[in-house]
């Protein structure tokens, strides 16, 4: 490990010796990760960048029409997106010209974006569902470039045009639909606890958490949620936000919060449940707390006023919603998330 990296990566690392190579390399990752914008290579080529449920799954649907909101200020479905579409917008000319697809991604969150750490390529579901936008687009699912980017940067990332499409477990909701554009909704989770199995007082997002330290990453549903209603629980750091923000409760990137939970740093750590579920494979010595306390769907984001492209992901979704999702579903999550029998059906606005 370099002598520059940052020293809670080392105490982890060191900690995590013995538990197994995609354990401690997603830990690494993530917290190094968390720190910038980097521009990871697609699998052979380049690396130059251009600008759990609650149960179930609603199975796979054809699509559902539903009426705009009566009001501006009001936000009835939010993940009703665009109608699918084939066609050749300015966005999608401009990927057509450049000849590669920009994704930002998660390179440490085990099961949906995550680099191998004996082939070296990052794997995953999103990874999955970002080189299939790429085949659609671009004729060649290896015709993108991959960017890690940490959870509180998703936004911004788009913004500033450092990619094209994020797909990275990134919640639809109200707040966000005002920022991005997604496309329809690819996934079902819910936030839900997650804590040591030795922590027998913790059962889940109750009052079980009062005077608990949470650990959550900025710019989450999860911190959302403990802004409405902690249950006493301590999960605001001093200065969060400002540059004296000591990121122990708040980390830039979802992963540090199993990274401070393995050293004692927090009791326990709210996120979606889908997550969880792959941090819960990653360490024996951590669980699931209780239940999902809510609904919550994944979307792909693009930045608002791409239209065009956010038509094409929802043309995409609507064949990979056909085969490939179960597919890529029984590889790479079904172990840990069980029961789920399809995607959620699309909402067209």
């Amino acid at each position: 490990m370099p002598n520059g990296t940052d020293p809670l990566v080392r105490r982890a690392a060191k900690r995590l010796r013995g538990w197994g190579g995609v354990a401690a390399m997603a830990v690494a990752c993530g917290l190094t990760a968390s720190l910038t914008l980097l521009p990871l290579a697609h699998d052979g080529s380049d690396a130059e960048a251009a600008p759990g449920t609650t149960g179930p799954g609603p199975g796979v649907g054809t699509g559902i029409q539903v009426g705009l909101p009566a009001k501006a200020d009001t936000c009835e479905n939010p993940e009703a997106s665009l109608r699918p579409s084939s066609a050749d917008g300015p966005s999608i000319q401009a990927i057509k010209d450049r000849g590669k697809l920009v994704v930002g991604v998660d390179q440490s969150s085990y099961r949906w974006g995550y680099r191998n750490p004996e082939k070296g390529t990052l794997e995953g579901f999103d990874i999955d569902l970002a080189r299939a936008i790429a085949r659609d687009i671009l004729g060649d699912e290896n015709a993108v470039i991959f960017r890690t980017i940490p959870t509180n940067q998703r936004i911004a990332a788009l913004d500033s045009g450092k990619v094209d499409l994020v797909v990275r477990t990134m919640t639809i909701n109200c707040k966000r639909i005002q920022q991005v554009a997604f496309s329809t909704a690819y996934f079902q989770a819910g936030q839900q606890v997650l804590a040591p199995k030795r922590a027998e007082s913790i059962t889940g997002y109750d009052s079980s958490l009062r005077g608990k330290r949470v650990c959550t990453a900025e710019g989450s549903t999860a911190y959302e949620a403990l802004e409405e209603n902690s249950f006493g629980a301590v999960f605001k750091d001093e200065g969060d936000g400002t540059k004296d923000d000591k990121d122990l409760l708040t980390v830039p990137n979802q992963l540090d919060c199993l990274a401070r939970l393995q050293l004692g740093e927090v009791d326990a750590v709210v996120t979606d449940n889908a997550l969880a579920a792959g941090q819960a494979a990653q360490d024996p010595a951590v669980e699931l707390k209780g239940r999902p306390f809510t609904t919550e769907y994944y979307g792909v984001a693009a930045k608002l006023g791409n239209d065009d492209l956010v038509r094409r992901v929802n043309q995409v979704l609507v064949a990979y919603r056909n085969g490939p999702w179960q597919a890529a579903y029984t590889h790479w999550l079904k172990a840990d998330l069980p029961g789920i029998t399809g995607p959620p059906a699309p909402l067209y606005k």
